[in-house]
């Protein structure tokens, strides 16, 4: 798996930073080779002290980035920098503000030439701590990018109270509770919290899987506290009530007993093709009957994606979890399929 280039897709209402965050990417001394792909090099505002040369489509950055604009196809310019000279570490799709991410990253599963040589890493989308609400309730693409991320950068915090942020913190929790949150000013974020995330590696979001999705437990949050994480801040509601958002939904499954393939690959194909309008996002670890690696799945919308990722550790517990993001998502449906899935 390790061969494919890693992409992360960069999402975020307009205004929200996106350009300071890419900015910081291309300006940082990394040493990695980046393709950067922005919608429109106008309108984007990349600091042109960083741009070499510029022509129509792909200009190069002083720091060995090259960038290139979305004016045709997405796939056809990943195949052109694919047949570049001089490979990059990582590849970065910035999306215009009122995008749905979705068909950005939908790109990756279903060219077969992308697909071969690049994987989605990451969905990043950045978030404005001071409009945020607003967004939420007249911007449909604001609640899909939030539901559509693994990383979410709450930028601006300089700009509300702490009870505020407190407030949006829940609320994006509300409509996604995996996605990995980094409190920000003016999108100062170590990298490596931004780029190589590993997107499959669901360890990171299980981490901080809310209580209030385990099963069986109602509405007791008194032992969450068993797991300690680090992540005291996130299990520290303050008093404050957990908000479920009305039109968006999140589930997770779990087998401690092996999933035979044979039942799951069908199962799952099957349920996108049937369900995936609703379903933005699903992703998993698997442990199947008689491998000794973990498989790793993804999905966006009807396109799923999957791969080997590496061998169980010795001691390790072969869990196999799953989560899924969307809306009106048919709970009892999933949870059901998944468990008969087992071997």
């Amino acid at each position: 798996m390790s061969d494919k280039i890693p992409v992360t897709v960069l999402t975020g209402y307009l205004g929200a930073g996106k350009t300071t965050l890419l900015n910081r990417i291309l300006s940082e001394p990394h040493g990695q080779k980046f393709a950067v792909i922005v919608n429109e090099f106008g309108e984007i505002g990349i600091d042109n002290d960083l741009v070499v040369g510029a022509d129509e489509e792909v200009f190069e950055m002083n720091n060995g980035c090259i960038c290139c604009t979305v004016r045709g196809d997405l796939i056809r310019i990943i195949d052109g920098l694919m047949r570049r000279k001089g490979k990059f570490d990582a590849i970065i799709v910035e999306t215009t503000g009122l995008a749905d991410p979705a068909p950005v990253a939908q790109t990756f599963f279903v060219d077969e030439n992308v697909g071969k040589r690049a994987k989605l890493d990451a969905v990043v989308t950045v978030a404005d701590a001071r409009w945020l609400k607003d967004r939420l309730r007249d911007a449909p693409e604001a609640k899909n990018q939030i539901a559509f991320a693994d990383v979410i950068l709450v930028n601006k915090t300089d700009l509300v109270s702490d009870a505020d942020l407190r407030e949006i913190e829940a609320r994006i929790r509300g409509i996604n509770p995996y996605a990995k949150l980094h409190r920000t000013q003016r999108c100062a974020i170590p990298l490596p919290e931004v780029l190589g995330r590993n997107a499959f590696d669901l360890d990171r979001i299980l981490d901080i899987e809310p209580a209030f999705l385990e099963e069986g437990n109602g509405h007791d949050h008194d032992h969450h506290h068993d797991h300690d994480h680090g992540h005291g801040h996130d299990h520290d509601h303050g008093g404050l009530k957990h908000y479920h958002d009305e039109d968006m939904q999140s589930l997770s499954v779990k087998s401690e007993k092996p999933l035979n393939p044979d039942k799951f690959f069908p199962w799952i194909q099957n349920l996108v093709a049937q369900e995936g309008q609703k379903i933005l996002r699903c992703k998993g670890i698997l442990s199947f009957k008689d491998d000794p690696e973990r498989f790793v799945f993804q999905g966006v919308h009807m396109m799923l994606d999957g791969d080997h990722q590496r061998p169980w550790k010795d001691g390790e517990e072969r869990l196999s979890r799953a989560v899924f993001i969307g809306r009106e998502l048919p709970e009892e449906m999933i949870r059901k399929g998944f468990a008969e899935c087992v071997a």
